[in-house]
């Protein structure tokens, strides 16, 4: 009996499965972390240009020159140059931008390039406008205009420049009020020397200091097809 049952273990080792050590588990190295790329749906963010057929504009003695429009994703561009009046600091003061029937006032200034006058030559300043639209925005039929320019007076500029354009606007007018300069501090600055009785110093300043005497008006106007 006992011999059977030995034979019987012999044969169950025999036919049962080998043991084998487990093969140390080699864990792969850390690989960096992939950057997430965002997906971008171009035909939502179109990016078109074109160059105008005309680019010129003139309007009160100022040319204005648009020589290219763009669109980038939800920016409608226009790369814009104009003729300085005079040495003082000259920007687009208003503009607007129409498609679709739709009218957008609201834009963005980039400062671009700006030269001086010398020499009798005019001066030139060139700026990029920046519209915000829709990415779906139909621009196929699209304008803008240019109302005005205008400039911030520099210290001493409202003696040396603005105040004898002033007081002829003010006498063509039929408002009598005038101007002198007087020195504050060392500095040249502009007073209202008198007035109409009726008027209070608050409505003629109002008037002296109107944005009128410090802006070139237009329109200069501007129209392209950026539609895809």
């Amino acid at each position: 009996m006992k011999k059977i049952i030995l034979l019987l273990a012999v044969f169950i080792t025999a036919c049962g499965p080998s043991v084998k050590e487990n093969p140390a588990v080699v864990l792969p190295g850390l690989l960096p972390a992939a950057t997430a790329t965002p997906y971008i749906d171009k035909t939502s963010y179109p990016t078109a240009q074109v160059q105008l057929a005309a680019p010129n504009q003139t309007a009160n003695g100022i040319e204005v020159r648009m020589e290219r429009a763009s669109v980038e994703g939800k920016n409608v561009n226009a790369d814009v140059c104009f003729t300085l009046p005079d040495t003082s600091d000259w920007g687009i003061s208003s503009a607007s931008l129409t498609y679709g029937g739709v009218l957008v006032q609201d834009y963005a200034t980039t400062l671009v390039s700006l030269q001086e006058p010398a020499a009798g030559v005019p001066g030139k300043r060139c700026d990029t406008l920046t519209f915000l639209v829709p990415p779906d925005a139909d621009l196929s039929n699209t304008t803008i205009v240019i109302d005005a320019i205008a400039a911030t007076p520099r210290e001493g500029e409202y003696c040396s420049v603005y105040m004898p354009k002033i007081q002829e606007a003010l006498l063509a007018r039929g408002i009598s009020i005038t101007l002198d300069c007087a020195d504050v501090s060392g500095v040249q600055t502009m007073k209202i020397m008198s007035m109409p009785p009726d008027m209070t110093q608050a409505q003629a300043e109002e008037i002296v200091y109107s944005p009128d005497f410090y802006s070139v008006k237009g329109p200069w106007s501007f129209s392209f097809n950026l539609a895809q």
